[in-house]
């Protein structure tokens, strides 16, 4: 089976509000049967040209028309620099946290003194080669078992760009964490140890190289840097040979996953516990063969993907506490916000309006669409509010059901497991992970035509496309596919494993919005 053409043949064509499809140019190629684990459908990123973001006052959202937001300035847009949201994903060890703290330093985030706090701590644990890690993990479990649990977040600056990164937990116990961390970013940084072993137990099949790479292509990473760590191990040494023989594993499983590898991938060697190639070029006398550029000039030149601060506001919500009222933090995915503005917590179509909004750490009036945002809300007990909900535009509120019509890829089911009618998973889109059953197939894709099959399907394997109809216990908020990728993709995973992605095709006509 042609893996590229069944990934394109998946794309649906229907334009989307917040991005526009781009069909791959390259020439199918064969793939090696091992990498043909895909994500059918879920090549809708673009290849975007930066933009700054450009907000509107939302009169029609609000019940009073508070027209003195719309004569202040944007304070977004005095900043000048684009903003991107950027995931630091791959197998447990691979030096992510290392690598994140590395740039925090080179960046001017953290000072000499904090470094050296956190290089006598880590001698004291005997971890003497972890505390550029403690800058990202900053509590006492992540640093005593030398893994990362909770999706680090931090920001940094170059001249042109302003990033936040959040730094995904690489252990399989904690992929759940891992996923709402990528649901939040715009690029990834796909960190790969080039040490002699480690790379192999990543990229062998239950690695989470693997699985982390199929996961953020399904949530909607459109743009990955593989940057391939610990060059400088003695195991290593700068080894062309070793690097190569990375890159020419990787690429297939990249392309398998859905990756057009020449316009939406770059490799690069680095050491993120020394720093090397990562702020400035690596020197010649170290590694003469790398002609590249180094992670922060890689991170500069990544295009933003197009954003519509006009589209209907949306806002998943991860995570909620109170402080002089409820606070709500998420990603916006459309639409612009401001202070004064009224709004719908959904699904419980909870009208509040908007005190106060901060982008990092400053309050601004307003903000756009890709921001991560602490938003404090009147009109709703932070007890009301749960991770999943989506403040929303109340002209256009994001639908909400409890069942709905989606394609299905099949990737990897449990040993001995049939996937039919009855199925239970958990299911992942955007910030909501509830609880699902498969209560109907209704028709399987054929692999060679791309066209359903006539027979009727009672259950299917490994590999197959099915189009199906799931059931969740509580209402949740989603969109389809076709008209909001970024709130229409999901996974759905079993016993601490992914084994289907997915998008939805269709909504009941009875979903309330």
């Amino acid at each position: 089976m042609d893996i590229e053409a069944e990934i394109r043949a998946l794309q649906l064509d229907s334009a989307d509000n917040n991005a526009t499809l781009i069909p791959e140019d390259a020439k199918p190629e064969e793939v090696e049967m091992t990498d043909k684990v895909e994500e059918e459908g879920m090549t809708d990123e673009v290849d975007t040209k930066s933009q700054p973001v450009q907000a509107e006052p939302k009169v029609k959202d609000k019940e009073v028309a508070d027209m003195d937001c719309a004569e202040v300035p944007d304070e977004m847009e005095s900043q000048k620099k684009r903003h991107l949201n950027v995931v630091f994903i791959g197998h447990v060890d691979a030096g992510k946290s290392t690598t994140g703290g590395q740039i925090l330093f080179l960046s001017g985030q953290v000072d000499d003194r904090t470094i050296q706090k956190y290089e006598k701590e880590a001698k004291d644990k005997s971890r003497e080669s972890w505390y550029m890690a403690y800058i990202m993990d900053t509590n006492e479990e992540e640093r005593v078992k030398g893994k990362t649990v909770e999706v680090g977040r931090a920001q940094f600056e170059t001249e042109t760009t302003r990033f936040t990164i959040l730094d995904a937990p690489g252990h399989k116990s904690y992929v759940p964490n891992m996923i709402s961390g990528a649901s939040q970013a715009d690029i990834g940084v796909l960190v790969i140890s080039a040490r002699k072993g480690e790379f192999e137990t990543g990229y062998e099949r239950g690695g989470q190289t693997r699985e982390h790479v199929q996961l953020a292509k399904t949530l909607g990473v459109s743009k990955l840097l593989v940057v391939v760590n610990k060059m400088d191990d003695h195991t290593v040494n700068w080894s062309k040979e070793r690097y190569d023989e990375i890159e020419s594993k990787m690429v297939p499983f990249l392309r398998s996953s859905g990756y057009n590898v020449k316009k939406d991938v770059q490799f690069l060697p680095i050491s993120g516990l020394v720093g090397t190639n990562m702020k400035t070029r690596v020197d010649k006398n170290i590694c003469p063969w790398w002609n590249g550029p180094c992670l922060f000039e890689a991170l500069d030149s990544v295009e933003v993907p197009v954003r519509d601060p006009k589209g209907p506001y949306r806002m998943p919500i991860i995570d909620k506490f109170k402080d002089m009222g409820t606070v709500v933090m998420g990603k916006v995915e459309s639409g612009s916000i401001c202070e004064g503005d009224s709004l719908l917590v959904m699904p419980n179509k909870a009208p509040v309006k908007v005190l106060a909004v901060y982008c990092d750490e400053d309050k601004v009036r307003r903000a756009g669409p890709g921001e991560n945002l602490r938003v404090r809300l009147s009109g709703i007990e932070e007890e009301d509010i749960s991770s999943g909900f989506v403040l929303s535009s109340v002209v256009k509120p994001i639908p909400t059901v409890t069942e709905f019509t989606a394609q299905l890829q099949i990737l990897e089911l449990l040993e001995n497991a049939i996937f039919t009618a009855g199925y239970k998973a958990v299911l992942h889109i955007h910030s909501v992970v509830e609880e699902c059953e498969i209560v109907e197939l209704l028709q399987q894709i054929d692999p060679k035509t791309k066209k359903p099959m006539k027979k009727k399907v009672l259950f299917v394997k490994n590999g197959a496309v099915v189009v199906c109809r799931i059931q969740v216990n509580s209402l949740i908020c989603v969109e389809k596919f076709s008209d909001f990728p970024q709130l229409g993709r999901f996974t759905l995973r079993t016993e601490g494993k992914t084994i289907a992605v997915g998008k939805v095709t269709d909504l009941p006509s009875r979903s309330s919005a």
